[in-house]
């Protein structure tokens, strides 16, 4: 088999498009389930669990300065929905880290944001 057949064979088939959410969607998957994993690690896995505190504090820091701009067409509502949540985020996060909160409400709040990124209704299982 030469390597074009085997190219063909490998990637011929591919015909997945990935859209924005999409991407969204994996990427918020990608965090929430390293914040799992880290919170359930306890303290033999606390450099995971801050290195997913820090990775989720960066997609809100992305979000809020994407919906913070002017040319950005989500409804108002939901940008100021968004921006609100970042910060919530943005406050919590240290809060965890210093042992005073749970890293539940920020699963929480990215697994809803998953929901709505896949549309799925109100207490849908993401």
């Amino acid at each position: 088999m030469n390597a074009y057949h085997m190219a063909r064979t490998a990637y011929g088939s591919a015909t997945e498009v990935r859209t924005d959410r999409g991407v969204e969607y994996d990427t918020f998957a990608r965090v929430t389930s390293a914040l799992r994993n880290g919170a359930a690690a306890g303290k033999q896995g606390f450099s995971a669990f801050a290195k997913a505190l820090e990775d989720n504090r960066k997609l809100w820091t992305i979000l809020a300065v994407d919906v913070a701009d002017k040319g950005n067409k989500l409804p108002q509502s939901l940008r100021a929905q968004i921006f609100y949540l970042s910060e919530f985020t943005l406050t919590h996060t240290p809060r965890v880290i210093r042992g005073e909160a749970s890293a539940d409400v920020l699963v929480d709040i990215n697994t809803s944001v998953m929901r709505g990124l896949r549309g799925q209704a109100q207490g849908e299982a993401a």
